[in-house]
């Protein structure tokens, strides 16, 4: 993990040139999907470097974090029915800031054993209340607002806020299996008491015009004052569009689920229809299981505008697009570890940058080639491929040192 006072804020946003497919790359994209057939698996299909992102996967997992504050005030809640409402607000507002840009791009698949580290200080007067309910309680955020203007507190930085005034948030991803593409990934934070532990297998396959990225698996939310825990699904990712100006939309339904509290959330991101219709639609839907009661409501764009409304009937608008963002904080490559993403893909993602397609596919081809190489000399010596910070449990993967089992 991260160790304090070596990290520095991320200044790279990366973000992707929304010029679209160039003529000469269509014709790479032809040829490459002539190969194809309908419902083709991916995975061990190799994909021309010029739809390359920029960065791993294993960091675009790390930018579902991107509203730390939102998260940790998850534990704020008063009664089991605001956090569980807590957490949807968060999920639901979880995804825009995976995207770089509004053209679809691939991340790096990340190469087994590869590692991506960072971590969040956020000014601990930011940990509000999402709702007006006030409570007494071991995690209670300040009732009381700040009257330093949001903007020119920067804690994130550490230029106005010292990093004990902050709550620490820490990330931690690894590749832990290649075939098939497993990732698992873990964020803590101590002072709050709080973790969350997820697996996903991505499965990629061809769908004519588009591609679908199915992320199987699951993610455990635990929040050790209240001993509860939050079983929760990711949705699917389509790249449409792929030979003009190709675009991310998600969909399919996931669930959140808490059974100490009995509390359940279903939420579903709508596909656009094939005439008409809005784009990254979402609607949720929060419900204690045992009265069938409904106790909050959302819909609206999971990139844009979304609408809450709560049984009490409160309603609030999100605009995700306004929402600040703060940045992890990310040890320089030169002080990365040999296997850490940005220290790996260093080379590959110079060459895009400079817009060098040849040196960033020769760049990747030798990653690659030393994966498969690795690969052989473990099966010629019967070694089993050991991961460095996730354990194999049934069939999911689990942090090494989680907080729930710390002392």
């Amino acid at each position: 993990m991260l160790t304090a006072g070596t990290a520095t804020t991320d200044t790279e946003d990366n973000e992707e040139e929304d010029l679209g497919v160039l003529d000469d790359q269509r014709s790479i994209i032809i040829h490459l999907l002539s190969q194809l057939k309908l419902g083709m698996d991916l995975t061990r299909v190799v994909l021309p470097t010029f739809i390359l992102e920029k960065r791993s996967l294993l960091e675009m997992y790390a930018n579902f974090m991107s509203h730390p504050d939102m998260f940790l005030s998850i534990t704020s809640g008063c009664t089991p029915e605001e956090r569980i409402i807590r957490f949807v607000e968060y999920y639901l507002t979880a995804f825009h800031e995976g995207r770089k840009g509004a053209v679809a791009k691939k991340p790096y698949n990340p190469i087994l054993g590869e590692n991506f580290h960072c971590s969040w200080y956020v000014p601990q007067d930011h940990v509000r209340p999402l709702r007006t309910t006030s409570c007494n309680g071991p995690n209670s955020a300040p009732t009381a607002t700040s009257n330093i203007p949001r903007s020119s507190q920067k804690g994130v930085d550490g230029s106005s806020t010292r990093n004990s005034d902050c709550y620490r948030v820490r990330f931690v991803a690894e590749q832990v299996s290649h075939h098939p593409p497993v990732s698992g990934f873990y964020c803590e934070c101590k002072e709050k008491r709080m973790c969350v532990n997820t697996h996903v297998w991505t499965k990629s396959k061809f769908m004519g015009m588009s591609v679908g990225v199915s992320m199987v698996g699951e993610g455990v939310l635990y929040l050790l004052d209240h001993d509860e825990e939050y079983v929760f699904t990711l949705p699917c990712a389509y790249a449409r569009s792929i030979l003009t100006v190709p675009w991310v939309e998600l969909g399919g339904k996931v669930t959140i689920n808490c059974a100490k509290s009995g509390y359940s959330a279903a939420v579903t991101f709508h596909t656009k229809p094939f005439y008409g219709g809005k784009v990254h639609r979402v609607t949720a839907e929060v419900k204690h299981n045992q009265t069938g009661n409904i106790v909050c409501k959302a819909q609206g764009e999971w990139n844009g505008m979304l609408e809450f409304i709560y049984n009490n009937g409160e309603n609030k608008v999100i605009d995700t697009s306004k929402l600040p963002v703060i940045k992890k904080k990310i040890r320089p490559v030169e002080k990365q570890g040999q296997y850490e993403s940005q220290h790996l893909w260093q080379h590959v993602t110079a060459s895009l940058k400079a817009g060098n397609m040849d040196e960033a596919t020769e760049h990747k081809h030798c990653l690659e080639e030393r994966q498969r190489s690795e690969g052989k000399k473990r099966a010629t010596t019967k070694t089993p491929w050991k991961p460095k910070y996730f354990i194999k449990e049934g069939e999911g993967w689990v942090y090494h040192k989680p907080l729930w089992k710390a002392h």
